[in-house]
């Protein structure tokens, strides 16, 4: 019990500092930026503005976002960064500052990020202080009852509605104070979580804009569908071509070499009838191969974890599967899951000299997530970089998982271990 409760304190003074570290924050950086963009904004006029102005929003845009971590990290409260994307193609110079000002001013979540500073120095300095408050305040009514009331003897002093001028007051004022900090015990968490929860209702996108930004995904994610549905049928076409189809050509052809020397030359036609054999097991194979490619039976049969398992044994670094799965996702969710798997083992085991690899692959909260993890020497980067799992392989993975909404993370520090975390939205039948 009474371990229970030093934690709780230990807790609740976390919570308070956290606070305190917050209504600081939000007075001091906050009114600065506030006024600093104020400033910068009427001078845009005067030719400055177009200089500072992006680089006073760019600061506003970091303080925001440092929000949004704080949001995150400290009361579990998501903040979805708005922000539209500057193009690729700005200019240098003058003009380049002008449009890059343009296109600031021209984002509604600019101006949503001027409202949110405001509350921040206001309402939100309020929720922020009432957590360190309502811990600290109470040290104020034990000082009184130990008798500094002595002090004010003559002149009751108010500790809140107590007046206190004796003893007896000072003892209200010690009980009123353990009230206090009870409270802050009981509520420090939750209005630190209501100050997130306030911050969110003006940095998150508004609902148009989160539809904008949902119907801009779409596309993106249709066209890259589309693009890698013409890959793979290119791929299949031209293992077709190169495998299946040449052995059986030359299958073929040796039948009916065999059909002419079956009766002059019996033991050629004999050979020939070996090697015939020998073309339409490996035809046969390289089709199994290729139906494997596009739908693997195992998955089709017996869901997405023990197709990960099955995967997992053909791979020569020592692979260890965990699978939590009260279900089957959709076949397209589960085709995607496999090959994005599969893409991650493959990289790992070519390219990260990892001696072991770990597979967890469970479903919570609506979401299928699966981690591959290597200890392999790391360095790995979505789209980039010089790591063994980086550039177009975990492009592809995440391409593969953005037609269903999914999401791809990469942890991997140089030396490792690395570990790549997918997510897709789904549900379980």
């Amino acid at each position: 019990m009474r371990v229970a409760f030093t934690e709780r304190v230990g807790s609740s003074m976390l919570t308070a500092g956290r606070g305190l570290l917050l209504s600081v924050v939000g007075l001091a950086v906050s009114v600065a930026l506030f006024v600093l963009t104020v400033v910068s904004l009427s001078f845009i006029l005067l030719g400055i503005g177009v200089f500072t102005t992006p680089v006073v929003l760019e600061a506003v845009r970091k303080h925001a976002n440092q929000r949004r971590l704080w949001a995150a990290t400290w009361s579990d409260v998501r903040i979805p960064v708005p922000y539209r994307p500057f193009p690729r193609d700005l200019r240098t110079g003058v003009t380049g500052q002008v449009e890059r000002t343009t296109l600031l001013l021209k984002d509604p979540a600019t101006w949503r990020d001027l409202q949110w500073l405001l509350v921040d120095m206001t309402a939100g300095l309020v929720l922020a202080v009432l957590p360190a408050a309502l811990m600290i305040y109470p040290v104020e009514g034990l000082a009184l009852a130990a008798g500094l009331w002595r002090v004010f003897r003559d002149d009751p002093y108010w500790y809140t509605f107590v007046p206190v001028d004796s003893q007896l007051t000072g003892l209200a004022a010690l009980a009123l104070g353990v009230v206090l900090f009870h409270v802050g015990l009981r509520f420090g968490g939750p209005l630190l979580r209501l100050h997130f929860v306030l911050a969110r209702t003006l940095l998150a996108p508004t609902q148009d804009q989160a539809m904008e930004r949902r119907i801009e995904r779409l596309t993106e994610t249709r066209h890259e569908a589309v693009d890698t549905a013409a890959s793979e049928l290119r791929r299949i076409e031209r293992d077709l071509h190169d495998g299946a189809q040449a052995r059986l050509v030359a299958m073929g052809m040796n039948l009916g070499t065999i059909e002419a020397l079956i009766e002059k030359d019996p033991a050629r036609a004999k050979k020939l009838l070996a090697t015939a054999r020998e073309s339409s097991a490996e035809a046969l194979t390289e089709l199994r191969d290729l139906v494997r490619g596009i739908h693997p039976p195992v998955l089709a049969e017996r869901g997405l974890g023990d197709a990960v398992k099955a995967l997992a044994l053909r791979l020569p670094v020592a692979t260890e599967v965990t699978v939590e799965l009260p279900g089957r996702a959709e076949a397209p969710v589960e085709s995607a899951a496999y090959f994005a798997v599969s893409e991650a083992l493959t990289n790992a085991a070519k390219h990260a000299a990892a001696e072991r690899i770990y597979v967890d692959l469970h479903h919570a909260e609506g979401m299928l997530r699966i981690s591959v993890t290597d200890d392999g020497r790391g360095g790995a980067a979505i789209g980039g970089g010089s790591g063994p799992h980086s550039g177009s392989g975990l492009r592809g993975i995440e391409r593969r998982l953005g037609t269903f909404d999914g999401v791809l993370a990469v942890s991997s520090p140089a030396g490792g271990p690395t570990m790549v975390t997918m997510e897709i939205p789904c549900a379980l039948s």
